[in-house]
């Protein structure tokens, strides 16, 4: 199906809130990233099938098609043609939108065959000139965005029996064969000019930043001298040769292309162990108001105080008891607080990641009952072996993720009326820090209970960070009596001293300290070097194993940033400034 696709952006005023449509050019001319969004503007991560402007998805049974037909006029902005299906966010904002609907809207598809819509080319990846034109910030939000979505769909492959398979009908060079990469299954037409390439070194300068490099020698295991030799060949490898050296799993002689892509995704849909008969659960459009100074859905808010630079995130618990059946998570479908919560805290962090930047403090805050949180917890993972079940803890396991990467400073603030218990602990173990009001506040209410943190089983396994650890895991790693302790006390509500004492709370101040040690952190914080906080929080949140995910988001996506800053990419002769126009790029030549 394909229909013309409305990506709205909404622009913020101290008045209100309006949205502005795109046109024919698919972008409001209001904004241009490279001349920095600001905070009065907001790109939108909502979308649907119907409006897609660069894919098409058709379902026919338990197969998916996923086809990259990139619209040339369709920037999120302007000053810049997608040729050659080459891709921006806005391309990727509707990829992600695909594969959330995939999960949860049709648990009948097993198999995911991505492909392209354009003769002789899969995708040439990122749109450079967007690159070029686009502010550092802008470029790697982009870029962490995109990858974020490759792992979904890598777990989507894992964890969910929809399997996607990368069928590649031309030439994947740059970001698209890294799309490819995040596939379980690479096809490659096979007609002497089609190739997998990895051109951002020897072209732009630059590295393959999302993930590229990681997943060519750590997921399918090409071994490095090959690495080293691909990734410095503009034009690529194709043919047996990229067969042998794992590049790719298969080539296809063109006039046998259609019929083995059918082959192999029957193949793997065989072998699924998605529901036959299942109906799945429309995601439908979230209950979103944004102002200038305020962000609400139904069970988060976000209050922006530029003033102090800080974003104060509320997340609310459930307000009824659960459903008392499986059944009934299925028939509240996107209304089932889990799911709810867990969408409107996804959207909301991509909102702030993306438009707020200078909002450099995220103070995370629970409001509700404890014990509804555990009883959510409790019917979710009683029934586990349900496939909307387990594509709702998946979900609530990537969104954590996506917290856990982000580029703010947290700041968990533990207070009477609090609900950090089970899941809605996470967040707190996420913090780079966190504060449990020692009793009650004296001129609070005056039946107010103090608060208490709850370690729940949802804190014991379901939930890994991209490390493949627990957050208690990473938070007591090397410590193993420290871990035991906390776990031994799972099903506790902890005040303040005995939170503290386990470690599951950096301080414990009563009521005549709390203000004045909050407001000191997030002042001292607003102090600090932006850049230096950022690399202080990606160092130390990922503690003990390092794993593909952590790779792509520390020391990757670190050195790419790095890269992508320095005058060989990025100066006035850098190779992101002279590709396309016939003249080589002037490096400076001393190694760092």
């Amino acid at each position: 199906m394909s229909v013309e696709h409305e990506l709205t952006v909404g622009m913020v005023t101290g008045e209100g809130s309006m949205t502005i449509t795109a046109g024919a050019s698919g972008a409001p001319e209001d904004v241009r990233p490279q001349e920095d969004p600001g905070p009065r503007s907001a790109v939108g991560f909502q979308t649907h099938p119907s409006r897609y402007r660069h894919w098409h998805l058709s379902v026919e049974g338990p197969i998916a098609t996923l086809t990259m037909d990139v619209d040339e006029q369709g920037g999120l902005v302007p000053g810049y043609e997608l040729k050659l299906n080459s891709y921006d966010l806005g391309v990727d904002i509707e990829l992600y939108d695909a594969v959330q609907r995939l999960r949860f809207e049709h648990p009948e598809v097993r198999t995911v065959v991505v492909t392209g819509g354009k003769e002789k080319v899969f995708c040439a990846g990122a749109n450079i000139r967007m690159l070029a034109a686009s502010t550092h910030a802008w470029k790697v939000n982009f870029c962490k965005f995109t990858n974020e979505t490759r792992n979904a769909m890598e777990d989507a492959s894992a964890h969910s029996g929809q399997t996607y398979l990368a069928a590649l009908n031309g030439t994947a060079s740059g970001g698209g064969y890294e799309l490819a990469l995040a596939c379980e299954h690479i096809m490659l037409v096979d007609d002497r000019s089609s190739a997998v390439s990895l051109p951002e070194l020897p072209l732009l300068g630059v590295l393959p930043g999302t993930g590229g490099l990681t997943r060519v020698v750590d997921k399918r295991h090409v071994r490095r001298d090959l690495a080293d030799y691909f990734s410095t060949r503009s034009e690529g490898v194709g043919g047996r040769k990229a067969v042998q050296w794992r590049l790719v799993d298969e080539v296809v002689p063109r006039p046998r292309w259609e019929e083995t892509v059918a082959e192999r995704a029957a193949e793997f849909a065989r072998t699924s162990p998605r529901p036959q008969d299942a109906t799945g659960v429309a995601l439908t459009p979230l209950d979103r108001t944004r102002t200038a100074d305020r962000v609400s859905y139904r069970h988060v808010t976000a209050v922006l105080d530029r003033d102090r630079g800080c974003a104060e995130i509320t997340v609310t618990g459930p307000d009824a008891e659960p459903p008392r059946t499986v059944a009934g998570v299925h028939e509240q479908g996107a209304r089932f607080w889990t799911l709810a919560v867990t969408r409107e805290l996804d959207d909301l962090i991509l909102d702030l990641r993306t438009n707020e930047t200078e909002l450099g403090t995220w103070v995370l805050r629970t409001k509700g009952d404890p014990a509804l949180v555990l009883a959510y917890d409790a019917l979710l993972l009683d029934h586990a072996g349900d496939w909307l079940v387990n594509e709702i803890v998946l979900y609530l396991k990537r969104t954590l993720k996506r917290l856990d990467v982000t580029s703010r400073s947290i700041i968990a603030l533990i207070e009477p009326g609090s609900c950090f218990a089970g899941s809605l602990l996470e967040p707190a173990l996420a913090a780079d820090r966190s504060y449990q009001l020692s009793g009650v506040f004296e001129e609070g209410d005056p039946a107010a209970e103090p608060a208490t943190v709850t370690v729940g089983p949802m804190n014991l396994g379901p939930l890994p960070m991209g490390n493949g650890l627990t957050r208690l895991g990473t938070r007591f790693w090397g410590d193993a009596d420290a871990l035991a302790a906390a776990t031994a006390n799972a099903g506790e509500a902890l005040e303040a001293e005995d939170a503290e004492r386990l470690g599951l709370v950096t301080f414990a101040p009563d009521d005549i300290d709390w203000a004045d040690e909050v407001r000191m952190a997030i002042e001292e914080r607003a102090s600090f070097s932006p850049d230096a906080l950022t690399g202080l929080e990606a160092n130390y949140r990922f503690a003990g194993p390092e794993t593909v995910e952590t790779k792509i988001f520390g020391r990757l996506a670190a050195w790419q940033n790095w890269i992508f800053y320095r005058p060989n990419a990025s100066g006035p002769d850098g190779a992101l400034r002279k590709f396309g126009t016939g003249q080589r790029a002037d490096f400076d030549k001393k190694r760092v």
